[in-house]
């Protein structure tokens, strides 16, 4: 999908990695025999217990925006409780991932909306605080109510999905249409839908379709999907692409001295957001 980022104002970039050496780029996202046994576990209750009517009643009980006001700041502190057992690189708390997204995006002088989207990307795993489950918070995303793709990491794991029984979501194209758009179809729940829902009103439109779609690493990462796809989606889906390779390869165990960075997005927040926000 040859497309210019320049309009965007965003760049390639050369030295995104924070940490950088720490591991090479084959070695991020490793799911094969030496995953470790949890993020597999995790993907099984994923798989299984997405569907249909699990995701619209996810979406019934966290939408419209209802549980509480709370700063962006609050929701930053958080995120220090938390850590996410899909990912098989990073076993440290969620708020030093923000930290180190976010400058590996400062360090190549991206503009101050995509360090933003990389300082608050995981905010919507606050749905854990809350009291949700793993399988309803992180991981890969994927619409569910259509085939589920061979490009999902583990897609033998959705035999235990009943949709794939259900005639209508199981075609290529299930309860949708050819060319319908990324934003018609109903993501399995989890952290992207619920920031993007969060933060939708405030910040430009291409902030919010990379925090939707950042987790959807079937579309962009392996080209699946494409059926859905429609010119909005061919424009944006790059910036999604160039997000991720930041996400991905700036993890790095190291714990990254904050104190210094805090009035950089302190007041970068305040560039963009109420206090506080609806959650």
């Amino acid at each position: 999908m040859a497309l210019s980022l320049l309009s965007f104002g965003v760049s390639m970039g050369g030295g995104m990695i924070y940490g950088e050496g720490k591991k090479s780029e084959e070695e991020f996202r490793d799911y094969s025999d030496s995953v470790p046994l949890h993020v597999k576990e995790f993907y099984r209750k994923n798989h299984a217990f997405q569907t249909v009517n699990s995701v619209m009643s996810k979406r019934a009980e966290f939408l419209p925006l209802k549980r509480e006001l709370l700063s962006m700041w609050e929701a930053v502190e958080r995120l220090g409780t938390i850590v996410d057992e899909s990912d098989p690189d990073l076993h440290i708390p969620r708020w030093v991932h923000s930290f180190q997204t976010a400058e590996a995006l400062r360090k190549d002088g991206h503009p101050r909306w995509l360090i933003l989207v990389g300082f608050i990307h995981d905010l919507g795993k606050m749905l854990a605080y809350y009291g949700e489950e793993q399988w309803a918070v992180v991981g890969d995303t994927f619409p569910v109510g259509c085939a589920f793709s061979e490009q999902i990491v583990f897609p033998e794991l959705f035999n235990a999905n009943p949709d794939i029984n259900n005639e209508g979501y199981s075609t290529c194209e299930g309860i949708y249409s050819e060319g319908c758009g990324f934003d018609q179809l109903m993501m399995s729940w989890g952290h992207d839908e619920y920031l993007y829902q969060v933060i939708r009103n405030y910040v430009p439109l291409e902030a919010a379709y990379v925090v939707r779609f950042h987790s959807f690493y079937a579309a962009h990462n392996k080209g699946a999907y494409q059926q859905f796809m429609n010119e909005h989606d061919k424009k944006l889906l790059p910036l999604v692409q160039l997000f991720s390779r930041y996400d991905l390869y700036s993890k790095d165990e190291t714990f990254v001295d904050v104190e210094p960075l805090v009035p950089y997005y302190q007041e970068l927040v305040e560039e963009f957001f109420p206090d506080p926000l609806q959650w």
